[in-house]
């Protein structure tokens, strides 16, 4: 089921708007894709505006952590989500989002690439 966002079909006092067009394709926008930790990588493949292709990540292990000492980059295992900022229920329910704190074989690092979107977790060790 697609989620309308376009303009509001109410007033601030709650009556309708009288009003002349209806909802149109370009509006419709979708569910927040919640990744969360699993086993293995979970991805789906959407359409979106202009026949392009969304991938989104649903279930995920692994994550590209860039170390910024040294600068190398390596695939590890996510452990646990230790905080997120977007919302606190977040970390209690294992999802992971843009600005996540999470902990990995590596160290506590922070995801800079938005899972829902991109298809891939990159993420930047926090240095203690």
């Amino acid at each position: 089921m697609g989620v309308y966002q376009g303009r509001d079909l109410r007033k601030i006092t709650g009556g309708k708007k009288n009003i002349s067009r209806g909802k149109r394709k370009h509006e419709i926008g979708s569910q927040p894709t919640e990744t969360k930790i699993s086993n293995e990588d979970v991805r789906e493949k959407t359409r979106g505006l202009g026949g392009n292709f969304k991938v989104r990540l649903t279930y995920v292990s692994y994550a590209n952590v860039l170390n910024p000492g040294d600068g190398s980059i390596k695939k590890v295992k996510i452990q646990e989500v230790l905080e997120s900022r977007a919302n606190r229920e977040y970390a209690r329910r294992g999802i992971i989002v843009k600005g996540s704190i999470i902990r990995t074989e590596m160290g506590r690092a922070i995801v800079t690439s938005r899972p829902g979107q991109h298809g891939v977790i990159n993420a930047v060790l926090i240095q203690q």
